[in-house]
């Protein structure tokens, strides 16, 4: 039986945020995006969808409706605007849920119904405020509407449903999209540009410094080709009718405040009743995981018999805690269905993201594909934003390039798809990597997709989409980071070795962007110390690029995305320049180390029982020190106090 530690003061203490999620509003079945295998309901037929008539045939269309017919629970200020024959009425109330075609009003006053039902037009002004909604609608609304329904509450209060004349993502498109999509090409451009004059700059001044103009012009060709095929990439379109079998795995440790939520997002997906299944493998966890997997299993079991979800769902719990490799694998070997996916504890599916994550598989060389993470807690503060623009960079930008090359280099951890065989075939080597003599324990995600990327291709998929909780303390943030950049050092030393047999161009740019990191600590010293100190130089050109980066990662997110969070990309640039970026010369040196630092993994537990052991050993030594010098102490009074009566 392995001793049980309770987690460093490190780690459980610290500013506790809440995190800000969107609430959406309950719907009445538990499984409404489960296809009926009876077949009386299907992918494009279903019980309370709007205009189905017009998504028949159509799998985006139906999507889109599914998607603008979510409601999310909300606190609004309403401002109410009635014309009745030339005659306005103004009035306040309070917007308690919203759609992207609609919002529920709790009216206090039974006057104000008459007005709305008598009214020729009726305006809506209220502010969508952030967190409240999906990404990217952030806005003030002034809109028509149009009264669907009426209801009064107990309380003596009002319900009226509101029917936007014009729905939220149009109205948005309208309003705000089409400037920031002007604004942000044209800022694009004016960026690229210049980061382009500033390194022809450096081709001039290349014979005074080789080494850093030659780094420097790296840096711009990686940077800018990673956004050049970013926005080449395309994702590859649904085909309704590739529906290949799926196992989802979901790798559990002490996550007892996601996990249902995780499973159900899982078994809640629009695919084949017969096609999907989902596996939960708790890692022994010592908080009420299992208890929490117990009960969400159990309520699914009771739904109807059409769902079959006794045969689809099931868990398995591992006596003792052997690492997250340990529980994919475990779970490999009990998967059924030819297509792996692998889902953290702590992300969150959309209803069509299977569906979308399978169909690169079309192609018969594909071996794994990654799907798109969003972060889930965006809004909760301002290390949660910076890390929101950072996600949506690094997928829709930094991934989609590589994919455009079919060499995508991290099939990340939330939302992963593999071919079973190709897990099962490196499944031994995967389990027992190790590194410098070291186990490896981090960094599965990286490592499996080595093991595919060898002999396969890998692809992005920026349709299939999940939502993850991260870190929204910086005391953690750094720890995840660091592991990260550990896991990142050592799985690219080892992909450089067969990346070079792939495409030119993926490759060049796989060795240009490992070495970039690497090296840019040393730039950063040369430029912001070494030079001003020895040459008397301000540091102005090198300043202004990190400024030019900071800015094309900030507009990039507002020309994809829409965000009011973009200029929260400018502030994590400055932060992984300050702090981040630092973290790299000790990842040199300790990349061979195993500990998480943000969970008490079997390492982490090994890790801390050796800082016990020399801390008790130290103290130990400082005891025994005190006691001879305590000792030494008396003994020089008594020797002292005996001289004074020989003198007396």
């Amino acid at each position: 039986m392995r001793k049980h530690v309770k987690l460093p003061k490190r780690i459980r203490k610290g500013k506790d945020y809440q995190d800000v999620l969107l609430q959406r509003k309950s719907d009445r079945r538990i499984l409404s995006n489960v296809p009926d295998k009876t077949k009386m309901r299907n992918n494009t037929d279903r019980r309370g969808n709007q205009k189905i008539e017009d998504s028949i045939g159509n799998i985006n269309d139906f999507i889109a409706n599914k998607q603008a017919g979510i409601r999310y629970k909300v606190h609004y200020d309403v401002k109410v605007i009635c014309s009745n024959k030339g005659v306005k009425t103004k009035f306040s109330c309070t917007g308690i849920d919203i759609s992207m075609t609609g919002i529920l009003l709790q009216i206090e006053q039974k006057e104000y119904i008459e007005v709305i039902n008598e009214a020729d037009s009726i305006r809506l002004k209220f502010e969508i405020l952030p967190g409240t909604m999906p990404e990217g609608l952030e806005m003030k609304v002034n809109t028509l509407a149009v009264i669907s329904r009426t209801q009064q509450l107990s309380d003596g209060n009002l319900l009226c449903g509101m029917s936007f004349k014009q729905e939220l993502s149009v109205y948005a498109s309208h309003k705000k999209d089409r400037y920031l999509l002007m604004i942000s090409s044209l800022l694009l451009f004016f960026i690229t540009a210049f980061i382009i004059l500033m390194r022809a700059e450096s081709v001039i001044y290349f014979k005074f410094n080789k080494w850093l103009y030659l780094y420097s012009i790296i840096a711009a060709c990686f940077l800018l080709s990673r956004y050049l095929f970013g926005f080449m990439y395309r994702k590859v379109p649904i085909d309704i009718n590739f529906t290949p079998g799926v196992s989802i795995l979901i790798p559990c440790f002490n996550e007892e405040e996601w996990i249902q939520r995780t499973i159900l997002s899982c078994i809640n997906q629009d695919y084949p009743v017969d096609k999907l299944e989902v596996i939960v493998i708790d890692d022994c966890s010592h908080d009420k995981s299992v208890e929490k997997i117990e009960e969400i299993i159990n309520k699914l079991y009771q739904e109807a018999d059409q769902f079959d979800i006794k045969n689809r769902l099931k868990y398995i719990v591992q006596k003792e805690n052997a690492g997250k490799r340990e529980a994919l694998a475990l779970g490999a070997l009990e998967a059924k269905h030819e297509l792996v996916v692998f889902v953290d504890s702590d992300s969150f599916l959309d209803p069509f993201a299977i569906r979308n994550l399978v169909q690169p598989f079309k192609d018969p060389k594909m071996g794994g594909v990654s799907g798109r993470t969003d972060v889930a807690n965006t809004f909760t503060n301002t290390l949660t934003k910076m890390q929101s623009v950072r996600y949506y960079i690094a997928f829709r930008i930094m991934k989609a390039a590589e994919s455009y090359f079919d060499a995508v280099t991290c099939l990340s951890g939330p939302l992963a798809c593999y071919k079973k065989e190709i897990i099962l075939e490196n499944r031994e080597a995967w389990l027992n990597q190790s590194f410098l003599g070291q186990r490896a324990t981090f960094g599965d995600d990286r490592a499996m997709t080595n093991f595919v990327l060898k002999k396969h291709r890998t692809a992005y998929q920026d349709s299939a989409i999940c939502s993850t909780i991260v870190p929204n303390q910086y005391r953690v943030f750094l720890k995840q980071q660091m592991r990260w950049k550990r896991s990142w050092l050592r799985e690219s030393l080892i992909a450089g070795k067969f990346m070079w047999k792939k495409e030119p161009f993926a490759a060049i740019t796989f060795y240009m962007g490992l070495i970039v990191p690497i090296a840019a600590p040393i730039v950063v010293i040369y430029n912001l110390i070494y030079v001003p100190l020895q040459h008397r130089v301000f540091p102005t050109a090198f300043l202004v690029g990190i400024l030019l980066m900071s800015l094309l990662m900030s507009v990039a997110q507002l020309l994809f995305r829409k965000s009011s969070t973009w200029l929260f990309g400018m502030l994590f640039c400055f932060y992984y320049e300050a702090v981040l970026l630092w973290q790299m010369p000790i990842a040199w040196v300790t990349f061979w180390k195993s500990t998480w630092g943000t969970r008490m993994t079997p390492s982490d537990i090994e890790a801390q029982l050796k800082k016990e052991d020399k801390l008790t050993k130290y103290l130990k030594k400082v005891s025994i020190q005190e006691d001879d010098l305590n000792q030494s102490q008396e003994s020089e009074l008594r020797e002292g106090s005996h001289e004074i009566t020989i003198n007396e």
